[in-house]
Parts: structure tokens; sequence; C-alpha cells
């Protein structure tokens, strides 16, 4: 074995050690990305279904019941009250005990027999503007698709001669990726690079400060190793924890969440395993400049978890995003790596397309990496 890599393997067994007799890193590596994957799992969703529906039928004829019953079917409402009064619905809005309420008026019936358009109320709770604004497209679809299927009801009755005409205008939409619309396809994806960003950079920033607390760091200092060479061998103990969290994270979303992966598993593990690389040098990097687990710790996730949320475009699409903010994006690896998963995981593509992302990967981490052994120095003070 070359010497270097004997240099290597010894820092890498000394910080081996101390992870091992640290329950709390262990728990840090291993439990947290558990908990985090399990806890977004299955109460982040952006799936709107049996949304609480209040109605008030002043028609109560044939017709209205048969809409109503449109909405019952739905696997996007859920029937809670039948109002007797406007004022009963008010209160069950401001109760959310529903969270759309339908009134449907007393002419709805004679209107339809005379073949004018009846108008009916559709109430929202605006409190909570993106379930408002998806219920009432489900709603409304629900409505123009009845009243398109009774209107050419009553067109043949009246003209029995077209009724076998086809109809003139028809769209039959196609989704691909994610047919079912399942938002924890999207979701999950996206979570797993936050989850390596927090815990990978975490579990480093405390590595360097550690041994300054301890008061190790002049054994750090003597040691007959170059300064890429100790931080190698410190990050190499990490990057075995970052596996197996990957491995763990992609086990728990096709297990337990029944996310599928329609790409290469192969094209996805070395990705990872570059995007692990830079995310630890983040870490490091911040246990180079912080002297305590305190501030490193902070920093850590000061760096990684307010990106990582909100600028990876993990939840929130970095198209609507003002312009600054669109730019600032452009260096937070985790970004790079949102896209890289979820063009493996839900559209199978190749290198052919992810290569840029890929670039970005290998040139971050290895600037990072560079920037962290220039401002290492193995002296005190």
């Amino acid at each position: 074995m070359p010497l270097f890599l004997r240099r290597i393997t010894a820092v890498g067994r000394k910080e081996f050690l101390h992870v091992l007799r640290d329950p709390r890193s262990l728990a840090l590596g291993i439990l947290m990305p558990l908990i985090m994957l399990f806890l977004f799992g299955y109460a982040l969703t952006l799936d709107v279904d049996r949304v609480p529906l209040a109605v008030w039928d002043q028609s109560n004829t044939a017709q209205s019941r048969e809409l109503i019953s449109r909405f019952e079917g739905s696997r996007y409402f859920s029937l809670r009250l039948h109002a007797a009064s406007y004022q009963q619905l008010e209160q069950a809005v401001d109760r959310r005990d529903a969270l759309i309420a339908l009134v449907i008026p007393a002419d709805f019936a004679g209107r339809l027999d005379a073949g004018t358009q009846p108008v009916l109320q559709l109430i929202l709770d605006g409190s909570d503007p993106n379930t408002a604004t998806i219920a009432q497209g489900y709603a409304e679809a629900i409505v123009l698709t009845w009243s398109r299927q009774i209107s050419l009801a009553a067109l043949q009755r009246r003209f029995p001669q077209r009724a076998t005409q086809p109809i003139p205008l028809e769209i039959r939409p196609r989704v691909w990726f994610n047919s079912d619309l399942v938002s924890r396809n999207f979701i999950f994806p996206g979570l797993i690079p936050v989850i390596m960003m927090i815990v990978a950079a975490l579990l480093t920033s405390l590595s360097m400060a550690r041994e300054w607390e301890t008061g190790t760091m002049e054994q750090i200092v003597t040691m007959p190793v170059r300064k890429w060479e100790l931080i190698i061998g410190k990050l190499a103990p990490y990057f075995c924890i970052g596996v197996v969290d990957l491995l763990l994270s992609v086990g728990v979303g096709y297990y337990v969440f029944s996310v599928p992966l329609k790409g290469s598993l192969l094209l996805l593990s070395g990705l990872s395993l570059l995007f692990l690389v830079g995310a630890l040098a983040v870490g490091m990097l911040i246990s180079i400049i912080a002297k305590s687990q305190l501030l490193a710790s902070q920093l850590a996730l000061l760096v990684t978890v307010l990106p990582a949320f909100l600028l990876s475009g993990f939840i929130f699409p970095l198209e609507n995003m003002p312009a600054p903010i669109q730019a600032v994006s452009h260096i937070v690896v985790a970004r790079y790596f949102v896209t890289i998963l979820r063009g493996i995981y839900l559209k199978d593509v190749g290198m052919e397309t992810l290569w840029p992302q890929a670039l970005f990967l290998v040139g971050f981490a290895a600037l990072i990496l560079s920037v962290a052994v220039l401002k290492f120095k193995k002296k005190l003070g």
C-alpha cells in the first residue's frame, strides 16, 4: 500500500473510533435521517384530497341531488354538512368544518328545464390559498363535466338525429413521469438531497472543532501527515455514514413509501457520492473555521438548512421566485442534486441529460475541498 494511503487510513481509523465512542454522532448520522424521512414522508404532502365540503341545497330536486352526488363520488371532496341556511353554511366555514361550500339556488332545476343558465355559488376558505385554489379547480371541473353531460342529453332529446354525431372538441390529457400525480413521488427524491446535505455537513462540522475543545489538536498538528491526507482521513468515516444514509433513504422510499425508481440505480449512486463529497467538504470547511462545536453546528445548520429547503426547488418552484433569488440559487449545490434525483427517479434520464448538473457537483466538491485544505493550518494559535 502506498505510504500516503497508510497515513490516510491511520487518520480515518482514529476518527472512526471517535465516532464509535460518541453515541450522539452515531445517532445524528443514522437516526436523524430516518426520523426526517418518516416525518417528511408521512406529514409533507401537496395532494389535496377529501376537502371538507358543505352544501346548502335550496332546490332539493333530482337535478341538484345528482350534482351533489358527483361531489360525493369524487375523491377530492368529503361532504360534511347539508346546511339548512346560509348562516349555518357560514358558521361551518368559520369553524373550518368545511373549507369549501356550495350554494344551489331554489330556481336551479327550473332554469335547467327552461334552458337558461343557473348560477351556483362557491364559497372558499381563502386563509389557505393553495388548498382553496386547487379545490376551486376540482369543483369547477365537476360542475362543468356534469353541465356538459346534461346539455348533451337535452340536445339529443331535442334533435335525436344528432345523437350519434361526435363531440366537436375533446381534450385527452396525458400525464408523463408521474401519471397518478402523487406528490410523494415528487417530494421524496427532493428530500434525499436535503437530508444528506444537512446530516453530512453537521457531522463533519464537529470534527476539527472537537479536537480544539478536547485539547487534542496538538496531536493532530504533530502527526506526520500532509494537510490533504489529514482532511481526507477525517472525512472517510463520515463518508461511510453518508453511504449508509443514502442506502437507507433509497430503501425507505422504495419499500415503505412505494416511490418508484425508474432510472439507473448505478447512476444515482455515483452522482450521490459526488454530492456527498461536496456536502462533507462544506462541513469540514466550517469545522476548520469554527473552533467550538456549538458554533460549528450553528454555522452548519445556517448554511445548509435554509438554502436546501428554500433555494433547491425541493418544495418551492424556483421559477416563481424573484430574479435575484433565482440568481442566488445557482450557487446552492442541493439545487443541482434535486434536479438529478428527480430526473433519475421520475424521468429515467441519463448522463446525456444530467451532465451539466454532474459537472457542477464535481466542481463544487473540488473547490470546497481545495479551500478547506488551504484554510487549514498545521499550527496552534
